[in-house]
């Protein structure tokens, strides 16, 4: 529980309900409200409340997430500040993270994944058409619906506004943002960057997904900033012994995955479609496959 529990206290007319977890800078509670019906409600720290900076990011965090309108990503209801606290209200989204379902799972067909990264890259191809870059793009930051196969995307907390001046950004020069994991090697100067970054850290999402594993494999923070500056990612094909996958559907996630912006996909729906049109072709050869196994034996 947080330090100040805020269940069954009222802000804005969503009525806390439940805790839910907390973040680096804010409480996020379930909730219900009259109209609405259930959301989620993030509630900035208070400690964080004096500090303008905090208070601009969970701001704009918010404005970001009423500029993206579209099925895959999670509604934004109202934000701004109530009872001398700043709130967030959001979509309820059924479901866990991708990044649970991913680690009870193991690898997932790659029809399903096909799915997961079309859902994800049309998400992200409205934010990028509102002007606005993920930066932070990975499993914990999608919910998944198994019931419904849906994904949503969520968490627009370090999104940067394509459009603005480089002297009004809130991260400064030399040091990036982002989870290391997933992020594009283009970002780890904390320069600025565009929607290829974005499609980098799709392609990290559906490498893992296919095997369960990440592309770069350093044990340390130290080695996997080196790693994504110098080497390439570990072949798709050679991510799990005994796991392999059509030269097509690899070649289009080791593209993704090309540390050379020439070389990689130039936005996230030429990857995604690319990636949903191979993975949907993997599948479907591998029950060609399967079912000539089957009725194929005595001929």
């Amino acid at each position: 529980m947080p330090p100040e529990n805020l269940v069954g206290r009222t802000l804005a007319g969503y009525r806390l309900v439940a805790y839910v977890g907390e973040g680096g800078t804010a409480t996020v509670y379930r909730a219900e409200h009259p109209e609405k019906g259930p959301a989620a409600v993030k509630v900035l720290r208070e400690r964080l409340s004096q500090d303008p900076v905090a208070v601009k990011r969970f701001l704009r965090e918010a404005e970001f997430g009423t500029r993206v309108v579209h099925p895959n990503v999670v509604q934004t209801f109202s934000f701004g500040q109530a009872d001398g606290r700043y709130y967030l209200a959001l979509e309820w989204a059924e479901g866990e993270t991708l990044s649970d379902f991913i680690a009870k799972s193991g690898p997932i067909a790659a029809g399903l994944t096909a799915t997961i990264v079309e859902q994800v890259g049309a998400a992200l191809t409205a934010a990028h058409r509102a002007g606005i870059i993920h930066r932070d793009l990975k499993p914990a930051n999608i919910m998944y619906d198994a019931a419904t196969k849906t994904a949503k995307l969520l968490d627009f907390g370090i999104a940067r506004d394509a459009e603005l001046p480089a002297e009004e950004r809130l991260t400064r020069a030399g040091f990036f943002v982002g989870t290391l994991q997933y992020v594009a090697p283009e970002a780890l100067s904390g320069e600025l960057v565009h929607e290829q970054a974005d499609v980098f850290s799709l392609a990290t999402i559906a490498y893992h997904m296919l095997t369960n594993v990440l592309p770069f494999t350093g044990k340390t923070p130290r080695e996997l900033f080196q790693q994504l500056l110098t080497q390439p990612a570990t072949p798709l094909n050679q991510a799990v012994r005994g796991l392999t996958f059509s030269d097509d559907l690899a070649a289009v996630v080791m593209r993704g995955l090309e540390r050379n912006l020439a070389d990689r996909h130039k936005t996230v729906d030429e990857f995604a479609t690319a990636f949903a049109a191979a993975a949907r072709n993997e599948g479907a050869q591998k029950k060609k496959g399967f079912l000539a196994s089957l009725f194929g034996k005595g001929e």
